[in-house]
């Protein structure tokens, strides 16, 4: 086989019988694995993952190419804590959050959802009208099946413990979240906006909520599975504390390929791929770092997790903890455009600087810092926007006061778009998301369109300054 495929059928023969019969481990998508090119001197790790020197299995090219590869030994190891685990079921455990009547939003190019958790699923978009005026069209795509007020609790207790003994009975659904399957606890929402697409039948969801230690009950993803019938997945730390729906990093299993002799230490086809491919990465350097005016910087811890969203959208998510600045402090700076967010996993991350501009860059050790312009500042072209687009979005307290939600800003002029040869372009929705860390900061970017962007920006920092906005949403320090 030709060089990339020496790497399938290494894989494939992990789950197959190797020479003289032994049988090897079942593969498994949700057991990560690397090849490895180590050449003639081999030293195994000695923690991790075990190998043996006999579990080895002889690949062979197209090129007559020969390699010896040493195979992992795959185990796994939670079996006992989960079969004697008698803590709370999974709906015990939630039930704080339906308890606390909190919702959580995700910011999409056109739609806003709404999970009010235990209640209902809202999807709604806001427009500007002529005087001012917000239209706001909006679909319930479930709600919790109402009930009499007087037997809620005992029938709500009853339908979630024999729900979780069902669960307990059978096996645990799972869902593919970053090619590992993830165990999730469903809850079912119907009772929807009626949809005309089904002789008006009504929108229904399942909410499924997975366990991630360092979430904040934000949604994850929202999906129509079929017409009018809805997936939303919810990130939650309140689940982690069940070991069979407890979050687990996938460690990643290496196999060892030492070449025999008269073979290269890496197949030469597999080589010129590598090449090829790094090739492709040359028409995105822009700037390279020495060439960057230079910006305040400062070091971050980060909190993140990249995921796909529908078939063309990729959604990257990053929480971050900003400077330990005093609040006042830090909102001057930030509004003054010297204090910058950063945000972002993977190839691509996002510096975000208020009142300048919105980068997207690469940071690699060879070749240095890699930007791109995603938009830049103009007061005025913000301002023609925002009388097309709702700057300010609004939240109707329980007093019938209205308070300021998020604001949305256009950074246009951006570098020019190999794709449509326009200029780049974001929309930066600042929105005010309380934190256990009054200095946390979650970053995401959408591009609905090519070259045209939605940053969002969620932060305790933005909720102090909301309020201050004017009628096209630009913020000033509080008095």
């Amino acid at each position: 086989c030709p060089a990339p495929a020496l790497l399938c059928g290494l894989l494939v023969a992990v789950a197959a019988v190797a020479e003289g019969g032994r049988a090897l481990p079942q593969l498994s998508d949700d057991i990560p694995f690397r090849v490895n090119w180590p050449g003639t001197e081999l030293s195994l790790p000695t923690t991790g993952v075990l190998y043996k020197e006999d579990n080895y299995i002889i690949m062979t090219t197209v090129d007559k190419e020969k390699y010896k590869c040493l195979l992992p030994l795959i185990a796994s190891g939670n079996e006992e804590e989960e079969k004697d685990y008698k803590g709370p079921t999974p709906g015990e455990l939630l039930e704080p959050l339906f308890k606390q009547s909190s919702c959580s939003y995700r910011i999409e190019s056109y739609w806003t959802y709404e999970v009010c958790h235990g209640k209902h699923i809202r999807q709604y978009h806001e427009e500007k009208e002529t005087g001012q005026k917000i239209n706001i069209q909006e679909y319930y795509l479930g709600n919790m099946i109402m009930k009499n007020s007087l037997s809620e609790p005992e029938e709500s207790q009853e339908l979630s413990c024999g729900y979780d003994l069902f669960l307990s009975l059978t096996q645990i659904p799972t869902k593919n979240i970053e090619g590992q399957m993830t165990p999730y606890y469903p809850v079912e929402l119907g009772n929807g906006t009626p949809c005309s697409l089904r002789q008006n039948l009504p929108r229904s969801s399942t909410v499924m909520y997975i366990c991630h230690p360092e979430a904040k009950h934000e949604i994850l993803s929202v999906a129509e599975v079929t017409t009018c019938e809805y997936e939303v997945v919810i990130l939650t730390p309140l689940l982690c504390n069940h070991p069979k729906y407890r979050f687990r990093a996938s460690p990643v299993n290496d196999i060892f390929c030492q070449s025999l002799p008269g073979s290269p230490l890496k197949p030469h086809n597999l080589e010129q791929l590598e090449k090829q491919q790094e090739m492709l990465k040359m028409p995105f350097r822009r700037v390279k770092e020495e060439e960057m005016p230079s910006t305040k910087e400062e070091k971050f811890s980060s909190i993140h997790k990249p995921v796909a969203v529908g078939s063309h959208q990729l959604l990257t998510v990053g929480t971050t903890h900003i400077s330990k600045l005093t609040d006042e402090q830090l909102i001057k700076e930030f509004l003054s455009g010297s204090y910058c967010f950063h945000g972002g996993v993977g190839w691509w991350k996002y510096e975000f600087c208020y009142g300048k501009y919105v980068h997207q860059y690469h940071e690699d050790k060879e070749s240095g810092k890699t930007s791109v312009v995603v938009g830049t500042w103009s007061k005025e072209e913000h301002i023609e926007w925002s009388r097309k687009n709702a700057a300010r979005t609004f939240y109707l307290r329980e007093d019938g006061t209205q308070t300021v939600r998020m604001v949305s800003h256009f950074y246009g002029n951006g570098d020019v778009c190999d794709l449509t040869d326009k200029p780049r372009q974001v929309t930066v929705k600042l929105k005010c998301k309380e934190s256990d860390s009054p200095h946390a900061v979650t970053i995401y970017m959408l591009e609905p369109h090519s070259c045209q962007y939605i940053l969002g920006v969620e932060s305790p920092v933005i909720c102090k300054i909301l309020d201050t906005a004017d009628e096209y949403g630009l913020l000033s320090v509080p008095s």
